[in-house]
């Protein structure tokens, strides 16, 4: 989700070093599309509705299991748009704002900016390993 100046809307966990964009795991045989909107609704308070995938990242196993990320298009929000963040004790959350887009390397984690990175260069549907493409 961007606002109109091009800035990218980013959470910021308790639990991580930097942001990240709105999301989590989807639920068993949850789509992905609905799960993106659980999600955004719980750390935002926005509802939309998400269909359009902009990248996908494949992570190793690290200390998690290794996972797929999907980053979807959530538009563009008006002036304005109020962001609703829940109480800290209950979202594990300090925080959202929208970051422009020459900050994201200082506001989030390498392999997060590699991927919000990709997803906003408007190119066909990336694959990616980790935030990269593969060789």
């Amino acid at each position: 989700m961007r606002n109109r100046r091009g800035d990218v809307l980013l959470v910021d966990p308790d639990y991580l070093d930097g942001m990240i964009l709105p999301g989590g795991s989807a639920k068993p045989n949850e789509p992905p599309n609905l799960a993106a909107s659980r999600h955004l609704h719980a750390e935002t308070g926005l509802h939309l509705r998400l269909s359009d995938v902009l990248a996908v990242d494949f992570t190793p196993a690290d200390r998690y299991l290794e996972r797929l990320s999907l980053v979807f298009d959530g538009g563009t929000v008006r002036d304005g748009t109020h962001i609703a963040v829940p109480a800290r004790q209950y979202s594990g959350l300090l925080g959202a704002r929208f970051v422009p887009v020459r900050e994201l390397p200082n506001a989030m984690a390498p392999a997060q900016a590699a991927r919000v990175t990709e997803a906003l260069a408007g190119r066909a549907l990336p694959v990616l390993l980790h935030g990269q493409r593969p060789t």
